[in-house]
């Protein structure tokens, strides 16, 4: 089986698993510098926008994308070359960090409004509704909190203590890393769909095979589902994996349409 990986597909195998081994056991310390964060957040550096492609959150996470990465990697590699297939790797995923990152500031922006919302006419409804849009970040006391607050709604030090309670949320919010070569697999994904389409696939889980534009066409749907739907309590970056699929399509669409370079 192993004697099967492409040259460009095995490196990208070997640096990744060592990146998380070195960053897991020997040095943690590596996620604080690998790791993309918010554009202003004080832990940003341009080059994060590669090396978040090289950490992992945990073993599982690690495991999902090269197994991907091992399955679907040798045969786009022998058809497209090396140069290609690690082009459409490295595109998809730093192109993914890049328009995640444009996501996350959208994001930060509409937090920051809320916030200002709040500033401007601080009542125990606004903060409520702040509470609600962002509930990954409070404890469950918060409501003990609001009650108190909905009491007493001129109470300084209770106004003081929510817009405290805003700002930590906001730190906590521009600090959240994201990790993982997940935006670089989905663009593999659409290329081996677009260039292997009928492919038959056998799914584990459940055992049935499945051609490949519509195992990647499921893939796309549930992205889009979860983007859309924006469950606050879900820690997954669902917009990066739709960059790549965009991204994936959009790169294997041009080279397929210079077929004098691609053939």
């Amino acid at each position: 089986m192993f004697r099967n990986l492409t040259p460009v597909v095995k490196n990208l195998l070997l640096i990744t698993v060592g990146v998380y081994v070195i960053s897991a056991f020997f040095m943690p310390q590596l996620k604080a510098f690998f790791a993309l964060y918010y554009v202003h957040s004080s832990r940003f550096m341009p080059t994060q926008f590669l090396t978040y492609m090289f950490m992992h959150a945990d073993g599982w996470h690690l495991f999902s994308n090269m197994f991907g990465l091992f399955i679907f990697g040798p045969l786009l590699e022998q058809f497209l070359g090396p140069k290609k297939i690690l082009t459409l790797w490295m595109v998809c995923g730093v192109g993914s960090g890049l328009l995640y990152s444009g996501y996350t500031a959208y994001r930060m922006n509409q937090m920051d409004n809320s916030i200002s919302q709040f500033y401007s006419n601080p009542n125990p409804d606004n903060f409520r509704e702040f509470v609600n849009d962002n509930p990954g970040f409070f404890k469950s006391g918060v409501y003990d909190f609001i009650d108190a607050y909905d009491r007493n709604p001129e109470n300084q030090t209770l106004i003081q203590r929510a817009k405290d309670n805003l700002m930590s949320v906001r730190e906590m919010q521009a600090n959240v890393p994201m990790v993982g070569a997940s935006g670089a697999l989905f663009g593999v994904l659409i290329a081996f769909a677009m260039l292997f389409p009928n492919t038959q696939l056998f799914l584990l889980f459940p055992p049935m095979p499945v051609k490949a534009k519509y195992l990647v066409l499921f893939y796309g749907l549930y992205t889009i589902y979860n983007v859309i739907n924006n469950n606050p309590l879900d820690n997954v970056a669902h917009f990066a994996h739709l960059s790549g699929l965009i991204i994936g399509a959009a790169l294997v669409w041009y080279w397929k349409k210079d077929r004098s370079n691609f053939y």
